[in-house]
């Protein structure tokens, strides 16, 4: 089941991308209080080419930690979904410096071999996973649902990069909405570039040699962080024009997070990206729109716009549908 898995997330899309330090270092330097007397493990990477594992290792002492522990899956020379066969799968140990330079040494670094492929599913790579404290790494996209699941069943602390449409997986979002999960302080722009062999399509500007380009990405944790309970300042107020109610769900239609009136105590339906500003002390998240949108009677209407369920404004006479929306509450 496992190798089926694999195939059937390569075919669907090549997602295995190593994190740059200056990106790891930026979303990090916000956790460090976290960190101290914890065992960290990073999943889902070669140390040879990981920045976590630099990151962590070169940071030992700073951050305090007790241990740090990296899975390496054995097909190294290509990625995670690839059927190749290369060196036996390993896993590192690292636990601080020893010899007072300040640099963690070859000698200091414990590489000890794994008897499958280094698959973070695998029983082996589970008993590494309940060793440790806090979780850091990038998983593969593709198979982002069941890595969190594992975390959750394990009740992990982890801090992971993952895609901003995982939002809207029926495995995450429920995470999302009961504080279970959050995002973290995020990539500039909410794009990134990763070191990879993958073919780059990013336009000349954004282009970097030996890396590709990839949106909507954004960090996932479950620690507690500042930015998580910074109340949204809000200025605009409420007016039936400007925030026009949908005509299958009772709630008002906010097209950015910016405009969320503040003195409107009803339901709103706002963007996915509304959840870089969440504050759970300032707001309640009701649901996504489409769980919640009453198809009812737009499906009787003959000039309703397409698509699956969601939330539908009139808009030119016409019933609107919007993007996915995520119905909220001020508390």
């Amino acid at each position: 089941m496992a190798n089926k898995n694999l195939n059937k997330a390569k075919e669907a899309k090549k997602d295995e991308f190593y994190t740059q330090l200056e990106d790891i270092n930026n979303e990090l330097r916000h956790y460090r209080e976290h960190f101290r007397g914890k065992t960290v493990l990073c999943n889902c990477d070669d140390p040879r080419v990981s920045n976590f594992f630099t990151y962590f290792a070169y940071n030992f002492e700073l951050l305090g930690l007790k241990k740090l522990i990296t899975t390496c899956y054995k097909n190294q020379d290509v990625d995670l979904f690839s059927q190749g066969q290369c060196e036996k799968a390993v896993y590192l140990v690292y636990e601080g410096d020893k010899n007072g330079n300040h640099i963690p040494d070859a000698e200091e670094i414990g590489v000890l071999p794994l008897k499958g492929d280094g698959d973070f599913r695998s029983r082996e790579c589970i008993e590494l996973l309940k060793e440790a404290d806090i979780v850091v790494t990038n998983p593969p996209f593709s198979l982002f649902r069941e890595y969190v699941a594992q975390l959750m069943a394990y009740d992990k602390k982890f801090l992971i990069i993952g895609h901003q449409n995982a939002i809207k997986y029926k495995e995450i979002f429920p995470l999302i909405q009961q504080n279970k999960i959050w995002l973290g302080y995020g990539f500039k722009g909410g794009a990134a570039h990763f070191i990879s062999h993958y073919e780059d399509k990013a336009t000349a500007g954004d282009h970097r040699e030996g890396m590709i380009r990839v949106s909507g990405v954004t960090w996932f944790t479950n620690l507690e962080i500042k930015k998580r309970h910074e109340d949204l300042i809000l200025y605009k107020k409420y007016t039936p024009e400007e925030f026009p109610k949908y005509i299958n769900y009772d709630a008002i239609e906010v097209g950015k997070t910016a405009d969320i009136p503040c003195d409107y105590m009803g339901l709103m339906g706002v963007p996915i990206t509304f959840l870089d500003k969440y504050n759970p002390d300032q707001f309640e998240i009701i649901g996504k729109s489409s769980d919640l949108g009453d198809m009812t009677h737009i499906r009787q209407m003959d000039n309703a716009q397409g698509g699956g369920p969601c939330f539908y404004i009139m808009k030119n006479d016409t019933p609107t549908r919007m993007y996915e929306r995520i119905a909220i509450r001020r508390k």
